[in-house]
């Protein structure tokens, strides 16, 4: 079996994919090569993986400039081309388009050329390459059953998510409160700046809290600097600029306050981890407005929109969470309820089911 994968940019997108190759190598000993650009993050990740990887140029046509708008729709036809040339050379049986730059011009390419497709959407609300070519694709792997509305034989999936999540160690019964702050692999700027304002307040409002917090690495020192400032406690607290293993960050856990990325969303289901979210507000489509949504109407996660952040409503919302443990237990399991542990095996078996 041979699979072209395109897409990418961000992690949301690469990162599932990559889950997605490897299913497919491990279960159907497929070859898989993948398609991206070269300021995605595919151009890193994809090559450490031991996957191949083309490159075309084309850029964004969304919340862009009218030059780079221009730009782009001059790259669009000659990397259509392209990709053209790349299908041709590789004759996949499936091409899978993952979202991001590199996604629109492959799939385009694979319709005209009447190979298979199929499209991932991690997000609940698809972005732009996937809205074009939703009504064109063989059949589509959605995250959120919302977006199954935007594409043709749409199968709700779920997204790939690391083993690790599914099976953490439940928190002892004794184990003081403990409140992890998340705002990706760059910070967030909301969560940086009011935390650390609102820390001693909130480590006073609940007995034996202690704050692990995330900030990213140009922001790290900074908020240290505020936390130190505050006067909060310095043993309840830690702020560290990048956070590895991840499932063990969770199982520590009983809250996360965090941003509302789909990779992060399908987490802290399969962690069973209740969260606040706070979606990033300048994300294409708002679709971190809709990805919280779902967990938000579940009773999965309280939602708290960015405009709507001031230190008393955030101070309010974490330490009512948190004094409430039978309130974050239901959480937990309706977060777990909404997990979707078969995830990367579904989205292989329908591209098998397409060759």
């Amino acid at each position: 079996m041979r699979v072209l994968i395109a897409g990418g940019g961000t992690g949301g997108h690469i990162i599932p994919a990559l889950a997605i190759a490897d299913e497919l190598r491990k279960r159907h000993d497929a070859e898989v090569r993948f398609v991206g650009t070269s300021r995605g993050l595919e151009s890193r990740l994809v090559p450490q993986a031991g996957y191949p990887l083309d490159l075309i140029q084309v850029g964004q046509l969304k919340n862009v400039s009218l030059a780079t708008r221009a730009r782009t729709l001059l790259d669009l036809p000659l990397s259509i081309l392209r990709c053209r040339t790349l299908l041709r050379a590789f004759r996949p049986q499936v091409v899978v388009g993952v979202g991001g730059y590199a996604s629109g011009p492959a799939m385009a390419a694979a319709i005209l050329l009447r190979i298979p497709t199929l499209a991932f959407e991690p997000n609940a609300a698809p972005g732009l390459a996937n809205r074009l070519v939703g009504k064109y694709v063989s059949a589509a792997a959605v995250n959120f059953p919302p977006a199954a509305a935007y594409f043709r034989n749409a199968h709700v999936t779920g997204i790939p998510v690391r083993e690790e999540f599914f099976h953490l160690p439940p928190r002892p019964a004794a184990a003081p409160p403990h409140l992890l702050v998340f705002g990706g692999s760059q910070g967030a700027r909301v969560f940086n700046e009011i935390m650390p304002r609102i820390a001693a307040a909130l480590l006073e409002a609940v007995p034996g809290l202690t704050i692990l917090h995330q900030a990213g690495a140009r922001h790290a020192e900074a908020t240290q600097a505020a936390y130190v400032a505050s006067g909060a406690d310095r043993s309840r607290w830690q702020v560290s600029a990048f956070l590895d293993d991840m499932p063990q960050r969770f199982a520590a856990a009983d809250l996360v306050l965090a941003r509302s990325g789909a990779s992060t969303v399908a987490e802290l289901a399969a962690a069973g981890k209740p969260s606040l979210l706070v979606p990033f507000p300048l994300a294409a489509d708002d679709h971190q407005l809709r990805n919280a949504e779902v967990p938000a109407q579940a009773g999965a996660a309280q939602l708290l929109v960015e405009k709507d952040v001031t230190a008393e409503a955030l101070l309010r919302s974490l330490s009512g969470l948190l004094a409430s443990p039978t309130h974050l237990q239901a959480m937990s399991d309706h977060a777990r309820a909404l997990a979707q542990p078969q995830a990367a095996c579904s989205i292989a078996e329908l591209i098998t089911a397409l060759t």
